[in-house]
């Protein structure tokens, strides 16, 4: 059964070691899980996943290796039928019914539900206290209860529930779902520098104890600055046109990116970067920064994210003039290569899905001046960029 378990950890791209599995079969043989199916998830789960990417794959993994069983202990044999939790028949309730029943205190709640596990003996539908289908009682499934725990119904009914032993907890965090802020938080935390800056405020604790050790005891408190990411970003957001529909995505990008790195200015251009940049899409006409004054601002250890979809016409990039907003003397190409030159840590990030890249030829010939360092918009594609960037 462990072994089927490793096997579709692997299958599901989870990238567990022999070590590791070996780890988890030491642990249940001392004893750790006990036998309970709870304990064992954490306890496997803290073993076999190393990142919080994988948590929603690991409980797809789980659920399907060990459904319908349940771990109990010498002293607590309970003979559950295989169709315990089928639904038969569904009872209806009157509204004078439903107002009736009253939500039990959430300790309460689960402390009943320990004591009729062990209690009960056989199967039940209907009622209104053992656990079973259909019924009143706060345990089951297919049953109403204003506070209750499902158990072994997949899908909610009455949407009263206040625990799911079913539910999936980590969906948003699968590298192959839509992004978030949270999400990007998590990547962005992947380029990461740390340094002390500032006053003093932060306790340092083994410093704190050697400075009292050799105080006689008398406490000594030594303070440290707050660790800060040291990490210095420019960020180029794209703007209007066929990047409105991106716009959502692009404001959780900025919103986790300002949380995330404490040396963050961004600009904005629309399609491709020229001679010009600005900080304010409402006075973008009349406050425009030259480019070449932001390449002499900001020092060439900063780290540049462009934010586009580079779906534009070809000559927008290659020609003179090719801007579809103002006649640019030189081509946008030229000015890409400045900026990289400039600052050679640089990424792409773009939103639309990396599959309809080759059928665009814009997308195409950016990808090729940023030298591939081109990704898509994914937990999955900012992860690959953060250890572009950290290189």
């Amino acid at each position: 059964m462990f072994t089927n378990f490793f096997y579709e950890l692997k299958e599901a791209k989870i990238p567990v070691t022999l070590r590791e599995y070996l780890t988890l079969l030491e642990a249940l043989d001392k004893g750790v899980a006990d036998y309970k199916v709870e304990d064992f998830y954490y306890l496997s789960r803290s073993c076999l996943v190393k990142d919080e990417k994988n948590l929603d794959k690991f409980d797809r993994v789980f659920g399907k290796c060990f459904e319908g069983i349940e771990f109990t202990g010498d002293a607590e044999k309970i003979d559950i039928p295989e169709d315990w939790l089928k639904q038969l028949v569904e009872k209806f309730f009157t509204d004078e019914e439903k107002a009736a029943l009253e939500a039990m205190d959430w300790d309460e709640l689960m402390e009943t539900l320990k004591k009729r596990m062990e209690e009960q003996k056989a199967r039940h539908e209907g009622g209104n206290k053992w656990i079973g289908t259909s019924g009143t009682s706060p345990y089951g499934a297919y049953g109403y209860n204003p506070a209750g725990v499902r158990i072994g119904q997949k899908e909610s009914r009455n949407q009263k529930a206040v625990k799911v032993w079913d539910k999936r907890e980590f969906k948003n965090l699968d590298d192959s779902v839509e992004l978030g802020t949270r999400n990007i938080k998590v990547a962005l935390r992947r380029l990461r520098r740390w340094a002390r800056e500032g006053n003093a405020e932060e306790l340092d604790l083994p410093d704190t104890v050697r400075a009292t050790a050799k105080n006689a005891g008398f406490l000594d408190i030594k303070m440290v600055p707050e660790r800060h990411n040291n990490v210095k970003v420019l960020l180029f957001f794209d703007v209007g046109g066929s990047m409105d529909p991106h716009i959502r995505i692009c404001q959780e990008l900025f919103s986790a990116a300002r949380t995330e790195f404490k040396n963050m200015e961004y600009f904005y251009f629309h399609n491709c970067v020229y001679e010009e940049v600005w900080q304010d899409n409402v006075r973008r006409r009349a406050d425009k920064l030259n480019t070449f004054q932001v390449l002499h601002t900001y020092p060439h250890d900063y780290k540049v994210i462009f934010v586009g979809d580079a779906t534009m016409s070809p000559y927008e990039i290659v020609h003179p003039g090719g801007s579809v907003e103002h006649w640019n003397e030189e081509a946008g190409e030229v000015w890409m290569h400045r900026v990289l030159n400039v600052y050679p840590k640089a990424v792409w990030l773009n939103p639309v899905p990396e599959g309809y890249w080759e059928t665009s030829p814009s997308i195409r010939l950016m990808k090729q001046i940023m030298g591939h360092r081109m990704f898509p918009m994914t937990l999955d594609g900012l992860e690959r960029a953060m250890k572009e960037l950290s290189r």
